[in-house]
C-alpha cells in the first residue's frame, strides 16, 4: 500500500516541459499498461491521439492558449467514444467515466516511468474535434500534455481532510 501512496503523492500537474522528447517506444510502453484500466462492462470507449508533429501540436496551441502547454512536446488528446461505451437503464453513458479511468491509470503510470503530465479540460473541443477529424461519437474530454519535467520542483498537494468529504452511516 505504500508503494501506491507514494506513487499518488508523487503525481502531479506538471505545467513546464524540458526539450527532451518522449521516445515512440515509451510512449507505446505507457499506453499498453494505461490500457488495463477497467470499464464499465469492458467496453473500453475510448480513443488516444497521441499527437507530437509540429504542425499538429500547434493546432492544439490553438485550441488552448496557454504559455506553459507550448513547452510540452507530446500532447496525448483522450477521447471518449460514445457509441462504443455502457449505458445504464436510466440513460447515464459511462463514456467519460470510463475515459477518466483510463486517463488516471495513465497519468500515474507515467509518473512510475520518470514522465510529467497534466489533465487538461478547459480547451475548444468543436477546434479539435474539427482539426483532427473525429466523427460525431467520438469526443475529446481530456488533453494531457506528457513529457519530461524542466523543474526538480512539485507543488505542494492541498487536499481537503478525509472528514470533509466522507460519510459513514
Amino acid at each position: 500500500m505504500e508503494s501506491i501512496k507514494s506513487l499518488f503523492s508523487e503525481r502531479y500537474s506538471c505545467r513546464n516541459y524540458s526539450s527532451q522528447k518522449v521516445s515512440r517506444q515509451t510512449l507505446e510502453q505507457l499506453l499498453e499498461t494505461a490500457k488495463l484500466a477497467p470499464s464499465a462492462t469492458n467496453a473500453q470507449p475510448w480513443k488516444v491521439i497521441v499527437v507530437n508533429q509540429p504542425e499538429n501540436i500547434a493546432k492544439l496551441q490553438a485550441a488552448y492558449n496557454r504559455d506553459w502547454f507550448r513547452t510540452a512536446s507530446t500532447v496525448l488528446i483522450m477521447c471518449a467514444v460514445r457509441n462504443k461505451a455502457w449505458t445504464r437503464a436510466d440513460g447515464k453513458n459511462h463514456a467519460d467515466i470510463d475515459l477518466a479511468i483510463l486517463t488516471d491509470h495513465l497519468t500515474l503510470a507515467a509518473t512510475d516511468m520518470g514522465l510529467a503530465t497534466c489533465w487538461v479540460c478547459n480547451f475548444n473541443a468543436k477546434m479539435i474535434t474539427n482539426d483532427f477529424g473525429l466523427d460525431s461519437n467520438t469526443e475529446p474530454v481530456v488533453l494531457v500534455p506528457i513529457g519530461y519535467s524542466a523543474d526538480d520542483s512539485k507543488p505542494a498537494k492541498k487536499r481537503i481532510t478525509t472528514s470533509d468529504f466522507v460519510e459513514w452511516k
